[in-house]
């Protein structure tokens, strides 16, 4: 089994969820690797998930963090390949040093973007991961994320369910989808149901 686009799963914070979508055949696995975030994972944490999943890579998550910073962090982090960031500029400084590079950011930003922008990011290999605080897309997201993805690889992180995904990503033209990691019941204990719901109707045969 594969899955038919690119997913990146953020924010994952225990085995089971890495786990289950590495048997997904999830590209990315996002681990909030700056302090005082809320799903902050430990290097040692990070080492206990990471090593007992295989097949795809693992994404630093950063909010705030120079690049001076993260480079510090992923000191500790050797088995990152990518750098997802809140800022761009931390991005563009780290550039061309062998990591795969995502921009966040969200929805009500986005409409400010101008097409130079996303063509900068598109000509750098940054991919744009847009998200939002609200559930459904309305016509002008719709309208703002397809100029966007017409001019940049775009991971879309909002929005999402079983139902819609696989429209979402041919009508608004998306390199892929983000979903988020939860947080476990208990050791070994999570709710997928939405996660695997969304994971699943993405599964086409090999």
């Amino acid at each position: 089994m594969a899955l038919s686009t690119f997913v990146k799963v953020s924010g994952i914070t225990n085995l089971t969820d890495a786990r289950y979508c590495a048997g997904m055949y999830v590209d990315l696995l996002g681990f909030s690797l700056e302090e005082g975030t809320d799903k902050f994972i430990t290097p040692s944490q990070f080492n206990e998930i990471t090593g007992w999943v295989s097949g795809l890579e693992f994404v630093g998550e950063f909010l705030t963090s120079t690049s001076y910073e993260v480079e510090e962090t992923l000191a500790n982090f050797p088995s990152i390949q990518w750098i997802e960031h809140d800022r761009i500029e931390p991005l563009v400084e780290m550039e061309g040093k062998g990591k795969g590079l995502i921009y966040k950011m969200d929805l009500k930003e986005v409409r400010r973007i101008e097409l130079e922008v996303a063509e900068k990011l598109n000509s750098s290999g940054i991919i744009f991961h847009i998200t939002a605080d609200h559930e459904k897309l309305d016509e002008e997201d719709m309208e703002a994320i397809k100029i966007l993805s017409d001019n940049c690889k775009v991971i879309l992180g909002a929005g999402i369910t079983a139902e819609n995904v696989k429209g979402l990503i041919t009508d608004l033209n998306l390199y892929g989808i983000s979903l988020t990691g939860g947080v476990e019941i208990k050791p070994g204990l999570k709710d997928f149901d939405e996660l695997a719901d969304i994971l699943e109707a993405l599964e086409v045969e090999d």
